[in-house]
């Protein structure tokens, strides 16, 4: 039977827990109550109406509410779909009628037809209503999911069961969660990702913590996770903050990770965008590995590092069920043999030939090659990729991951206004920003680099946030939002600071 299927035809076995995690407190049920309750939830859509194929969309942080929802609408063989709180700004009415909602679930003060507050869930009575038993389909849709997009308006695509259920199979035979282990998860529930492991705790008998990226560092080390499902920001952060620890204590990176992260982390994972490979050697030397994967919304889980597998500098083999080819202008294409989607829901015009081709291929936009043991490498975005005035193509990627290295670097983005130069816009690790230290990452770099790759002078930047519309949903900078918001200082003579 599909991971799904298994989901919703019966209760799990007693004696692993759902904990959700916030600032100052902690509650906990036992899956068993968890799944009672979905129960109660989908009786109560039922009671709304809400019947198969219908949409139900949460604009939530995340709660135990957004978990029953989701797994209530699984029930039904209704489709959830998760809006991040900070990334639409559309009023419950617009979302609605943009995306053919029957029912809109907030935390927000909405009152708004088909609109309702997501409070209303709690403590539902228990109810006597028989609730469908109907399998879902591999190419059926459980979940309308969201691009993270640069700008304009999010894409959505109907996200197909056999490719939920393909990626948690390929993910359990790589880490094998089970009793023992606790999952936190702090990214968004809207994210269909971070609902795999509710899903993945009900069928395979493993705690989750849910948190917020807000309290993640504040609930970690009451939690003791055994995982940690995390962005490459995140990690970021994290070292930053265990060196202060260890020079201010003197504890060894070890202890530092040990005291922050309560001792009990089994292994740590990222993805979504590219990791830091000093932050990943940090991590590793404190005997917290690190495994980086790939993909893409359209995609799913494409490739992934993985105890037994795992070569640095690389997002791992590629999956089972997944192809990767690579065409003669070196873009990864990924086939999948249970396609998440083939075309786009909600997008403009030609977006859905763009990506989606004929035979479940999807064209990633990605550059990259595989080595001869099948490891997947990724080079950067085929857009970002610079053409100066000489003719020479720059990926830049390679030049961001070098200048990172710097501590005193938290991330950056490489652009070239004139097309004869390149200039690094800097988001610093610390506040006030060292110059120095700026000055002798481009040095170090530019020993490191060809003529043509090297780096004029870095443009100090406001730190990149989801806040300020620099980083996308999913922490990835915003390339155009960025190079506009900084541009007259990037073509300013006098700005900048020099190799």
């Amino acid at each position: 039977m599909s991971v799904i299927n298994r989901v919703i035809g019966g209760p799990p076995r007693p004696g692993n827990r759902l904990a959700v995690a916030r600032l100052g407190a902690t509650e906990a049920w036992d899956l068993t109550e968890v799944w009672e309750m979905s129960g109660r939830v989908a009786a109560y859509l039922l009671g709304l109406g809400v019947r198969p194929g219908d949409r139900i969309g949460i604009v939530a942080a995340n709660s135990l509410e957004w978990v029953l929802l989701d797994l209530a609408a699984l029930r039904i063989k209704a489709v959830t779909a998760g809006f991040d709180p900070g990334k639409f700004d559309a009023t419950g009415a617009q979302l609605i009628a943009r995306y053919g909602l029957t029912v809109l679930f907030t935390d927000q003060d909405e009152t708004a037809e088909r609109v309702r507050p997501i409070t209303a869930l709690r403590g539902l009575p228990p109810s006597d209503t028989d609730l469908p038993t109907t399998p879902w389909k591999p190419g059926e849709a459980p979940a309308l999911k969201f691009t993270s997009g640069s700008s304009g308006p999010a894409k959505s695509l109907l996200a197909s069961a056999g490719s939920i259920d393909s990626s948690l199979a390929a993910v359990q035979d790589m880490f094998a969660h089970g009793p023992g282990d606790d999952l936190f998860v702090f990214l968004p529930l809207s994210l269909l990702q971070q609902r795999y492991w509710v899903y993945s705790a009900l069928v395979f008998g493993h705690d989750v913590t849910i948190s917020t990226y807000e309290a993640a560092f504040a609930t970690l080390r009451t939690a003791r996770p055994t995982v940690v499902m995390g962005v490459p920001g995140f990690y970021e952060t994290t070292r930053a903050h265990l060196q202060a620890r260890a020079a201010r204590t003197g504890a060894s990176p070890a202890e530092a990770a040990a005291e922050v992260f309560g001792g009990r982390i089994r292994y740590l994972w990222t993805g979504s965008a590219p990791a830091n490979p000093a932050t990943l050697r940090y991590f590793a030397d404190a005997g917290l590995p690190v495994f980086e994967g790939y993909g893409l919304n359209e995609t799913c889980i494409v490739a992934k590092n993985h105890p037994g597998a795992y070569r640095p500098g690389s997002v791992g083999r590629v999956l089972p069920g997944k192809e990767v080819l690579i065409d003669s202008d070196g873009v990864i294409n990924v086939r999948s043999e249970l396609p998440v989607a083939t075309r786009y829901e909600h997008a403009e015009p030609g977006d859905s030939e763009k990506m989606f081709r004929p035979g479940g291929i999807v064209r990633t936009g990605d550059l990259g090659h595989l080595d001869q043991d099948g490891y997947l490498f990724v080079h950067g975005r085929a857009d970002d990729v610079i053409v100066l005035e000489n003719g020479k193509k720059i990926a830049v990627r390679r030049i961001e991951e070098r200048l990172k290295v710097c501590p005193a670097i938290e991330d950056c983005l490489v652009t070239n206004p004139s097309q004869r130069q390149l200039v690094a816009i800097v988001s610093p690790a610390v506040h006030p920003a060292d110059p120095e230290l700026i000055a002798a990452a481009l040095r170090q770099a530019n020993a490191a680099l060809d003529h043509d790759e090297q780096i004029a002078k870095a443009i100090l930047a406001d730190r990149f946030t989801v806040d300020n519309g620099l980083l996308s949903s999913q922490f990835k900078p915003r390339r155009k939002q960025i190079e506009a918001r900084y541009r007259s200082l990037v073509i300013d003579p006098e700005e900048g600071i020099r190799a």
